[in-house]
């Protein structure tokens, strides 16, 4: 009896040493998606973010095209790597509108001028409160959204050429 006792705490140890290595060889899933999939956009209505675009409000989803959403600021090195995406997307003929959030115009012209301007359309989202009732939890994300206004497809992280079919499968099943 007295044997088995000795050997317990390093039978305590080996387990507790086994689960950390399992969630470190397999982490959970972090990602937050989006509770509005399959829903309608929230009702919203942005200013516009810099002066030779429009703002940026709920109702231009409703037009029956389906439309991508994204959500970016100037300070996001991964919106940088995501430009060049963006505006092949763009060349192809897809519609991009963009929420700009907690940034200012000047930086916002900035990023465009540098990176290249895909969007029709920039909502000044200076509180983040529409990337919140999207269930946006970080930028940037893309959300496909069919011309009726419903949330089809959330892209979390950046978007790479890899994404591009995945993205414009999404946006022809949207139709």
């Amino acid at each position: 009896m007295k044997r088995g006792v000795i050997w317990l705490p390093l039978a305590g140890f080996a387990l507790l040493f086994a689960v950390v290595a399992s969630g470190l060889i397999r982490p959970a899933d972090r990602t937050v998606r989006s509770a509005l999939i399959g829903k309608q956009l929230p009702t919203f209505s942005l200013a516009a973010m810099v002066p030779d675009k429009p703002g940026l409000g709920s109702a231009v989803f409703n037009q029956g095209q389906p439309r991508l959403l994204n959500v970016f600021a100037s300070w996001c090195v991964p919106c940088i790597a995501e430009a060049p995406q963006l505006m092949k997307l763009r060349q192809m003929g897809v519609p991009i509108d963009a929420i700009a959030i907690r940034d200012s115009t000047p930086a916002i012209q900035a990023f465009l001028k540098r990176n290249g301007d895909p969007y029709q359309r920039i909502g000044n989202d200076a509180e983040s409160s529409v990337q919140l009732a999207l269930g946006s939890s970080g930028v940037p994300e893309t959300f496909v959204i069919d011309g009726h206004g419903r949330v089809v497809k959330q892209h979390v992280g950046d978007i790479r050429a890899d994404d591009i079919p995945e993205i414009l499968a999404a946006l022809q099943a949207a139709r």
